[in-house]
């Protein structure tokens, strides 16, 4: 297995309608039809516009077919484009793709 870490960090007063795509439509809709297991979302004790989301793939060609169909997703497109009609709710995202250690408790 291996994990898959993202930080997004929200456009200028977005910060609310970028979590609330995330939670409502990416994680509900979209994550479960490409095979995108979610772990865990959390926000930031000290950053507002913050979302970070861990996710878990079988290896890595998985995590590269899941994100590749995610892209392609003519209805998650549209989704997208509905929910950025007053401009883009992303400003940065940071990726970070882990495999846990011998002695990781993930590995149990």
């Amino acid at each position: 297995m291996i994990y898959e870490i993202r930080v997004y960090e929200a456009a200028e007063g977005k910060a609310d309608a970028m979590r609330r795509r995330f939670l409502e439509v990416v994680a509900t809709k979209f994550f479960p039809r490409h095979g995108i297991e979610l772990i865990g979302s959390f926000t930031s004790q000290t950053e507002d516009g913050r979302l970070t989301y861990m996710t878990r793939f079988a290896d890595e060609d998985a995590r590269k077919k899941a994100w590749a169909a995610f892209g392609a997703d003519a209805d998650w497109a549209a989704a997208k484009a509905a929910s950025e009609t007053d401009g883009p709710l992303l400003k940065n995202q940071v990726v970070s793709v882990l495999s846990p250690m011998s002695a990781s408790l993930l590995l149990s």
